[in-house]
């Protein structure tokens, strides 16, 4: 499947992944808007962008951008939305990475969730829908995701589901290195069997 003519939708009894729309800009920018979210998202190597929109003109601006990201193919934006609520209470940007440093081959993983959210059991639920699948969506041998030391509950969903923290640095396009990386491997994924 190429995850960029056909975005698929995944979902359990509580969450749904799929690509944004438009008609999730309202629940988007409660989202970015979200001063005490923004520190746990991952703006690693996306040039200066903290993902902290104030207005929701600057978050239509950001959403025109991912849905051109994906006609593109530089990435998929997909809305996490609350089966309970219907509502996007987070976005999972995903993207295959290949570089010359330790995160190549990889289905690189930035989740963003309203505060009210980052519980290790709704994190945990959220991930398990696309961390397999990634593999063959991104093609790619290893998934990999941020959570800084602070972020206990997503560290809490994370090693749940098989990830282990990694020593190694993301290397950004500008040289500068990015730590607090937890990777899932192809071939150590038993969690999944």
């Amino acid at each position: 499947m190429n995850v960029y003519k056909t975005c698929p939708v995944l979902q359990n009894d509580n969450f749904i992944l799929r690509l944004v729309n438009d008609g999730d800009l309202n629940d988007l920018f409660k989202i970015y808007s979200d001063i005490k979210a923004v520190p746990l998202f991952n703006s690693d190597n996306c040039h200066g962008d903290d993902f902290y929109y104030t207005t929701i003109e600057r978050m239509k601006q950001a959403l025109d951008f991912w849905k051109q990201a994906y006609e593109n193919g530089w990435f998929v934006r997909f809305a996490v939305e609350d089966k309970n609520t219907n509502e996007v209470i987070g976005t999972i940007e995903q993207f295959h990475r290949d570089e010359k440093d330790y995160f190549t081959n990889c289905g690189l993983l930035r989740l963003d969730l309203r505060s009210d959210y980052e519980e290790a059991d709704k994190i945990q639920s959220i991930v398990s829908l696309i961390a397999e699948p990634s593999f063959e969506l991104f093609g790619c041998d290893k998934v990999a995701t941020k959570a800084i030391p602070s972020a206990k509950e997503r560290i809490k969903a994370l090693t749940a589901l098989g990830f282990k923290k990694s020593d190694e640095p993301l290397i950004g396009h500008d040289g500068i290195k990015y730590f607090d990386y937890f990777v899932l491997n192809k071939q150590k994924s038993a969690v999944w069997s």
